[in-house]
């Protein structure tokens, strides 16, 4: 499954690849032609019984043929999941241990491939004003959603996903445009009391993100094979700020965890409710704003090869 228009990927890279991989295997290509479409293709894989999806994009094309994939939830009919990286982040892949350069990675899946190799992994699950959706990476309320809202609408209009086009549309963001006032989300845990937050990042494994060659990390200790980890931010003042977006780039436990920053390891569920709607994004893709969301860790959901 081949996103033709993501950050890092190419006709000639993907005729490269596909060539590589018909090679090897009975292959069907398919590409991407409107958003949802590798959902569609996920969902036939499996009706069909495909035995791996590759995927040739980056981490919102595995979003979508995840969420085909485990549309009836998991199961042994699943087919497996193998991720090219070709998007701007590719959190997935790397997680994975897959190299960042496409060719490179499509050789070292085709040995695991042929020699069987796969990992068995755990997702995110989130049930949001009774929509059911999954998340392979990391999920976000609040300006990290905001962000990616705003980044897409740049690339729409034309613009690449640069990392210093991110880092200045963060810096737009959280200086102009978010509410930096008053908290509008509330975090609802077992054994606490409600924690009303500016921003929750969840993690389903580490770091949470890239900038280029950067890695972000809120919750260095996510895994896979754990449940969720919680990045959440009681106050957007500026001292508060720069006390997370140290703890982000050292990938330590820096900063205050009492008055401005909340974390939480290994979640089996949490949810989140917002008087007034908040954006959510999904492994890098805004779906939407929500009012009322719910965060599950489902262990050994998926086989990804690797």
């Amino acid at each position: 499954m081949v996103n033709p228009n993501a950050t890092t990927t190419s006709r000639r890279v993907t005729h490269v690849i596909t060539g590589a991989l018909s090679s090897e295997l009975d292959l069907t290509v398919a590409d991407t032609g409107h958003r949802g479409h590798a959902i569609e293709f996920g969902a036939q894989a499996r009706a069909e019984k495909y035995d791996v999806v590759v995927t040739l994009g980056g981490d919102g094309l595995v979003n979508e043929v995840i969420n085909g994939l485990l549309a009836d939830g998991p199961g042994p009919d699943v087919p497996r999941i193998a991720a090219i990286p070709g998007g701007s982040a590719n959190v997935f892949a790397r997680a994975l241990g897959i190299p960042a350069d496409p060719v490179e990675a499509t050789g070292l899946l085709l040995d695991s491939l042929l020699e069987g190799r796969s990992r068995r992994i755990g997702l995110g699950q989130v049930e949001a004003d009774g929509v059911t959706r999954w998340f392979a990476a990391n999920a976000g309320l609040g300006l990290d959603a905001e962000i990616i809202e705003a980044m897409e609408a740049q690339r729409k209009s034309g613009k690449k996903a640069t990392p210093a086009r991110y880092l200045a549309v963060t810096l737009r963001q959280y200086a102009f445009r978010t509410d930096r006032s008053q908290p509008a989300i509330t975090l609802h845990r077992n054994g606490h009391d409600p924690e009303p937050v500016f921003l929750a990042l969840v993690q389903n494994t580490a770091p949470w993100t890239y900038l280029g060659p950067l890695p972000i990390d809120a919750c260095p200790q996510a895994t896979f094979e754990s449940g969720l980890d919680l990045f959440a931010m009681r106050s957007l003042h500026l001292i508060a700020t720069a006390r997370a977006a140290r703890r982000l780039l050292t990938r330590r436990g820096t900063g205050s965890t009492r008055r401005s920053i909340l974390v939480n390891h290994d979640q089996s569920n949490f949810s989140a409710t917002a008087e007034t709607p908040v954006p959510m994004q999904l492994d890098g893709e805004h779906i939407g704003s929500v009012s009322s969301v719910r965060f599950t860790s489902v262990p050994d959901a998926l086989d990804a090869v690797c």
